[in-house]
């Protein structure tokens, strides 16, 4: 009866010892683990990664305004009405399309005397009539020429202003689409040579966030917060930037 009692407190001896050392091992095996998740969720490299493209303008916006001066205005609308027939036969010869131009409705400024002192008088001493010409194609190069040609109807007699250009890109969407990937990339490349100089390696990337993205003259070097949108030029260039986070192994 001895002998069992002394093999019944031995096992539960040995048990409690191997419960103990279980315990202990769970817990090396836990605090490993933990240590592994620690590291993982505070070791990070942050990088900003760049691209830059050069793209050529694929839509162009342009336009002017030509008037006529008259002490009635009667006068004035026959001949402003006959130089407007004049714009699209100039127009049509450049070869631009009718269904890029858009003609706009006639302004009317009435033109008072003037007395000693420079001041406008009650007494009218004529009519000035102005109406606008845009054209909106996709045919860049053509446009842009004209718009450079244009003072030759002032050869012709007719006062026309040419108003600046504006030259846009319509696939933005996709290029911009193009270029986060590409600045993505370069902030992967920065972010494993940084790693590399310390004797790591990058794992998966935690986070990122889109910075300035904007559209300036080829040879501009200008940069903004906010980013710019250039339509003075027809040859742009684009810039994406990116701040990505990588976890460090």
């Amino acid at each position: 009866m001895e002998n069992g009692g002394f093999l019944k407190n031995s096992q539960i001896i040995i048990l409690g010892v191997c419960i103990a050392a279980a315990t202990i091992i769970s817990s090396v095996i836990l605090s490993q683990g933990f240590l592994k998740i620690m590291k993982f969720t505070r070791e990070n490299i942050n990088v900003t990664g760049s691209a830059t493209k050069e793209i050529k303008s694929d839509y162009i916006v342009w336009g002017g305004n030509f008037s006529r001066r008259e002490p009635d205005m009667a006068t004035a609308y026959k001949k402003l009405k006959d130089d407007l027939e004049k714009v699209k036969q100039y127009l049509a010869a450049k070869g631009v399309n009718e269904k890029e131009i858009t003609i706009s409705q006639i302004g009317t400024q009435t033109v008072y005397k003037k007395n000693e002192k420079g001041n406008d008088t009650n007494d009218i001493q004529g009519y000035r009539l102005i109406q606008g010409v845009q054209i909106r194609s996709n045919d860049v190069d053509r446009i842009d020429a004209v718009s450079r040609e244009s003072t030759e109807l002032i050869d012709q007699g007719i006062e026309f202003e040419s108003d600046p250009a504006q030259y846009f890109y319509t696939k933005i969407d996709q290029l911009k689409i193009e270029m986060l990937a590409m600045a993505t990339q370069n902030a992967k490349q920065r972010a494993e040579s940084m790693a590399r100089s310390t004797g790591n390696k990058i794992g998966l990337m935690r986070s990122a966030r889109m910075g300035v993205f904007q559209i300036t003259p080829i040879t501009s070097t200008d940069v903004s917060d906010w980013g710019e949108n250039d339509t003075t030029s027809l040859d742009k260039k684009v810039m994406a930037v990116v701040s990505v986070s990588f976890a460090i192994q």
